[in-house]
């Protein structure tokens, strides 16, 4: 009769942990990620992680011209990332003045002058003016380590563009953006090259 007991208790207590270890201690209802969202960030897919990326981190509030409205400056999204307006030129400014005390920038945002110069938010639709021609390497190299066009022996990326911060990113993050750029309307739109700063450009 004792050994009847000790061995319903050894089965009683060992079929519930034999049940948790083959199900990996999950509830039989239970549903796990697919891979392909946990590296999307759990959107659907690529493109859709990009956009939200892009949203959340600001691209928008340089590289897309503005339009006035009611309730103020909103994004131009017939502009979507085009940067600059290439028929937009600089306001008429002390440049000297505002590389030496402060900054100027213009109505819609995609310029800014400061102590480094004149800096110009650029074309990232897909067309050839833009990132159109780009690989994900140069895209890479531009956004986290802040090179000029993604060029590696290129000038670094001026202000605003907050390029140490976007270093951080990650592999899938990188991707997501640049994916989601790539599926865009490409607007072509020549952006004008940065100006150096007054002092620079006197001596040389």
């Amino acid at each position: 009769m004792k050994t009847r007991i000790i061995i319903t208790f050894f089965i009683i207590t060992l079929i519930p942990l034999l049940w948790i270890s083959c199900n990996g201690n999950q509830a039989p209802d239970s549903k796990s990620t697919p891979d392909n969202q946990k590296s999307n960030g759990g959107f659907k897919d690529q493109v859709e992680y990009g956009r939200h990326l892009v949203a959340i981190i600001g691209c928008n509030d340089c590289h897309t011209p503005k339009k006035m409205t009611a309730m103020g400056p909103v994004p131009d999204t017939s502009l979507l990332l085009s940067g600059h307006p290439a028929n937009s030129p600089f306001p008429d400014v002390n440049r000297k003045e505002m590389e030496a005390k402060g900054l100027a920038v213009t109505g819609d945002l995609t310029a800014w002058a400061g102590p480094w110069g004149i800096s110009y938010a650029d074309n990232l639709t897909p067309d050839s003016t833009g990132i159109g021609n780009w690989t994900e390497q140069q895209f890479s190299r531009a956004i986290r380590e802040g090179k000029w066009k993604g060029l590696k022996d290129s000038r670094q990326l001026l202000p605003p563009m907050p390029w140490q911060e976007f270093s951080n990113m990650t592999d899938d993050e990188v991707s997501a953006i640049f994916a989601y750029l790539k599926s865009i309307k490409p607007i072509h739109n020549v952006v004008v090259p940065a100006d150096p700063p007054v002092s620079a450009a006197h001596h040389g």
